[in-house]
């Protein structure tokens, strides 16, 4: 599978380096020295970014918001060398989908990417996906196109924010430990606080009001019908 990556790192070194070895899985990779080239592409929409947050001019915060504005549904993953906790939280605050704290081997970010692109896109050939609509009145969903409208205007959902809606509804009724919820969004490997799924949850209500999410009290979450 040929997907499309958008590598932006302001050192030359390690941008050219860690582009070999993304090429080297057969992906098609272009690659940026400053957020101001990656801001010229944005609407060319790759399968994922890979951002660093410290650039000399428009910093990584600045560049996914606006990626998120326009593209909503494709995967981020962040690199830092700056502080990584803190980094983690905003990262994920602002819907990035993976977080590497510099330094760290190319094979790692490569594994990750890897794990990634399989998540969101199923292992499918993205040309050859067929379109799958269903409907959750009111919001009617393009799993496919991994896009949710209602009333023809489209819910600007980040990649996990579907990812989540999707597994309620496909899990409509069924109780979800916060647990199973962690491992099917941020994958087995994820270590740290259960309660991120919480965050999720609540900015996926906030934008989807009419999904009725309960709060099952010292378990987890469930989807019950409308």
């Amino acid at each position: 599978m040929s997907y499309r990556i958008f590598l932006v790192e302001d050192d030359g070194n390690l941008n050219a380096l860690l582009a070999s070895y993304l090429n080297k899985e057969g992906w098609e990779v272009h690659t940026f020295l400053t957020g101001e080239e990656a801001r010229q592409v944005i609407y060319d929409r790759p399968h994922l970014w890979i951002l660093d947050i410290m650039l000399p001019d428009v910093d990584g915060y600045q560049l996914i918001s606006e990626i998120k504005a326009v593209s909503p549904d494709i995967p981020v993953i962040f690199i830092s060398a700056r502080d990584a906790g803190l980094d983690r939280v905003i990262g994920l605050e602002k819907g990035c989908d993976d977080y590497l704290p510099k330094p760290f081997l190319p094979r790692e970010l490569v594994i990750r990417t890897r794990k990634l692109l399989e998540r969101i896109y199923n292992n499918t050939s993205v040309t050859s996906i067929s379109t799958k609509v269903f409907s959750h009145p009111p919001y009617l969903i393009d799993e496919s196109r991994r896009i949710v409208t209602i009333q023809n205007e489209k819910v600007e959902l980040t990649s996990k924010e579907f990812d989540l809606m999707l597994f309620f509804i496909k899990n409509q009724g069924q109780a979800l430990l916060r647990e199973q919820i962690l491992n099917h969004i941020w994958g087995e490997d994820y270590f740290g606080t259960d309660r991120v799924v919480d965050d999720l949850v609540r900015r996926l209500r906030k934008k989807m009001p009419d999904l009725r999410i309960e709060t099952v009290y010292g378990y987890g979450y469930r989807l019950v019908k409308a």
